[in-house]
């Protein structure tokens, strides 16, 4: 049902802000720009999924919502949103795994640069049942426009969503047994903790229970994202001429892999970028 993930949303209070930041950590344009339903959104639309930044707009009962939601929450991630090629099956689904989903809603908007229109069928699952993620399923009748690069070293797309948990055993019934995800690790490590991928399509939904939290049990919280880049070394050399502080270079957890951490211009959101190394011959 689910073949991907189709975008994450990101609260802000200054969208403008925002989007200077993503500008330069993704090397990329805006692919979409709108201002309605009391709100304020730019998308960047990458290889495989989208990031939206959202900030309030006006004075209304959805712009005070989002405005009540950033001052209880803070700025940072929102909510998820899966892509499925068929929102009626994906609805009845579930409602049998009892995720208690919202009506079907038919949807439309348009960009305010060049006129075009996206129509997508959606529906949202119970966040009280999705252990406190909130959690959105869509059929897009279209592709997205993609976010043109504007630097040599682009972000290429995102790799994996992480996923904070003090109950591993009920998340991974949620990912997997209800939604459907394939899970590809379950892994516990002393310094780590556990961690546990599922594939979304050609990315990861990485579910993480730190080692000696005792955090809330119910409720999970998304907490990073790592975006894959062709060439590390070039792109953190880019970001420090932007001034952005980053970690060194050193190699990842996964085998054939370089990372390194962004400790500003994330919009406070934990970031990591990821370089696959190529497999020698």
């Amino acid at each position: 049902m689910i073949t991907g993930l189709d975008h994450i949303v990101v609260l802000l209070e200054d969208v403008k802000a925002g989007t200077a930041a993503y500008e330069v950590l993704f090397g990329r344009a805006p692919s979409w720009q709108n201002s309605g339903d009391g709100a304020d959104r730019v998308l960047f639309t990458l290889d495989n999924m989208s990031l939206e930044l959202m900030a309030p707009h006006g004075s209304s009962a959805e712009a005070d919502r989002i405005r009540s939601v950033i001052k209880g929450s803070g700025e940072g991630l929102a909510s998820i949103c899966f892509r499925t090629p068929d929102i009626a099956k994906m609805h009845r689904r579930l409602d049998r795994v009892a995720l208690r989903p919202e009506p079907i809603a038919e949807l439309e908007n348009r960009d305010s640069v060049s006129g075009a229109t996206l129509r997508w069928r959606r529906t949202r699952a119970a966040t009280d049942l999705t252990r406190g993620v909130r959690m959105f399923f869509l059929e897009l009748a279209g592709e997205r426009p993609r976010s043109v690069a504007t630097v040599p070293t682009p972000v290429l797309g995102l790799d994996h969503v992480v996923i904070a948990t003090e109950e591993s055993e009920r998340a991974a019934a949620l990912y997997g047994a209800r939604l459907g995800l394939d899970m590809a690790l379950d892994r516990t490590h002393a310094d780590w903790g556990q961690l546990m991928f599922f594939r979304c399509g050609d990315l990861i939904v990485e579910l993480v229970r730190r080692p000696g939290t005792s955090g809330d049990r119910l409720h999970d919280k998304l907490w990073g994202l790592s975006w894959r880049v062709a060439d590390i070394e070039a792109v953190r050399e880019r970001l420090v001429a932007c001034g952005i502080d980053v970690s060194e270079v050193r190699d990842g957890r996964k085998p054939g892999t370089r990372v390194m951490n962004l400790r500003s211009g994330t919009c406070g959101i934990n970031t990591l970028f990821l370089e696959q190394t190529p497999r020698e011959p």
